[in-house]
């Protein structure tokens, strides 16, 4: 599962710095904030991307142990979004074992 999980983060991380890249090559994300702001549903999607980041981040936090990691991977979720999200199971499944079960990647090391 851990070799799956791999290539998934993998085409996540891909495809968010593909379409990310095609965006910024749109226009700046400053003027489609101040063109899309208006919209209710476009605060409410933004309202609801940023909850799912906090929740994340809060789930790392608890796995992290130390106070500086937490504090860079929320300042990198809370500007890049599923970027870093995708960055940190990547960095996650890739320096487990292969044969690692998902609860031994998944649960905090405590020592």
């Amino acid at each position: 599962m851990v070799v799956t999980l791999r290539w998934v983060f993998t085409v996540v991380f891909v495809s968010m710095i593909g379409f990310t890249v095609v965006a910024a090559g749109d226009r700046s994300i400053f003027d489609a904030l101040i063109e899309l702001w208006p919209d209710p549903w476009f605060r409410a999607t933004l309202v609801d991307a940023y909850f799912g980041f906090f929740t994340i981040w809060l789930w790392i936090a608890y796995r992290e142990s130390g106070v500086a990691s937490s504090s860079i991977w929320f300042v990198l979720i809370m500007t890049l979004g599923n970027i870093a999200v995708s960055g940190y199971f990547l960095w996650l499944f890739w320096f487990s074992e292969p044969t690692a079960s998902i609860d031994d990647v998944l649960t905090p090391v405590r020592t």
